[in-house]
């Protein structure tokens, strides 16, 4: 049985834009090497006529600068690396990287507090899509990762969940609910608010659909309804286009037709008597019968719908 005497390396911290993070973590590895002598003072330089014990002084310089370029190198990204003119030995690597980078810190420094800002108060508008308030979000958070900030989804998730609209306030309770928040991705998140927001529109249509549909039938009813060419009942105007299925004739009080369609009637018909508009019309008559049924009296009305004795 064998033991492991192998210890995890230090990580090499990666340049990221902040100079000053960057610099106190490269340092503070390079210390715990004994290579920071190399980055203050530089390689050894062999004096003229120098002894053996003086090269081999150098050449021991040159190994362990060697090894702090690599380092430099790991940490650095390639494209930084290219606009490095100078990069003879780790010392003008270094100095190199400062002059670039620490005085435009304090610059990226100010432009993420803005940053910072505006997804603060960054809040989905009612004309706003889901599409376009994610797309709105996660454009400033990625500035913000560019400028050194790194952001966790949750927290992106957090901030979109909280700054939706109150329409979506059900929506966002209900995936709080069926959903451990802490895991959820940005794109979950964006694919389950775009469901409810296609089921919200569709049902927004549905409702101005069946809105508009009664509208439209109490406006046409009320301007049919009446009685008019001998019929009663709905769509009396334009009876051409109407159905006769609740049409009622005058003559025979029959459903179906109209009174100029009957073929009942007949004009000595005792229950139907055409009068000129001109002339007087009695309406009721009063007989007194003197015979044995003295004390009947008899009511006659000629356009009434029923007759009784």
């Amino acid at each position: 049985m064998t033991k492991s005497s192998s210890f995890l390396q230090p990580a090499i911290p990666k340049f990221d834009g902040f100079y000053n993070h960057w610099s106190m973590l490269m340092e503070n590895l390079l210390r715990s090497k004994e290579y920071w002598n190399l980055i203050e003072y530089g390689v050894i330089i062999a004096p003229p006529n120098a002894t053996l014990e003086q090269h081999k002084l150098v050449n021991e310089s040159k190994l362990r600068d060697l090894k702090v370029k690599n380092y430099l190198f790991q940490s650095i990204d390639r494209s930084i690396m290219e606009k490095i003119i100078v990069c003879d030995t780790s010392k003008d690597i270094w100095d190199s990287m400062r002059r670039k980078y620490q005085g435009s810190t304090k610059v990226k420094r100010a432009q993420l507090q803005i940053l910072r800002r505006e997804l603060e108060v960054l809040a989905m508008k009612d004309s706003e899509s889901v599409n376009d308030y994610i797309g709105k979000t996660l454009a400033i958070t990625n500035c913000m990762t560019s400028h050194g900030e790194r952001l966790e989804q949750t927290i992106i998730v957090e901030k979109v969940m909280c700054s939706m609209t109150p329409k979506f306030n059900y929506v966002v309770c209900s995936i709080e609910e069926s959903n451990d928040v802490t895991m959820l991705s940005v794109d979950e998140l964006q694919s389950s608010l775009l469901v409810h927001e296609q089921r919200m529109h569709a049902q927004h249509s549905k409702e101005e659909e069946q809105a508009l549909k009664v509208s439209q039938s109490g406006r046409g009813y009320g301007r049919s309804r009446g009685v008019r060419n001998g019929c009663r009942g709905p769509g009396g105007r334009g009876r051409g286009r109407q159905s006769k299925k609740f049409i009622e004739c005058f003559k025979c009080r029959k459903i179906g037709y109209y009174q100029s369609e009957c073929l009942t009637w007949e004009e000595n018909d005792a229950n139907y008597t055409e009068f000129d508009d001109s002339e007087k019309m009695l309406l009721m008559a009063k007989q007194e019968i003197t015979n044995q049924a003295k004390d009947e009296v008899w009511f006659l009305d000629f356009v009434c719908s029923n007759h009784m004795v």
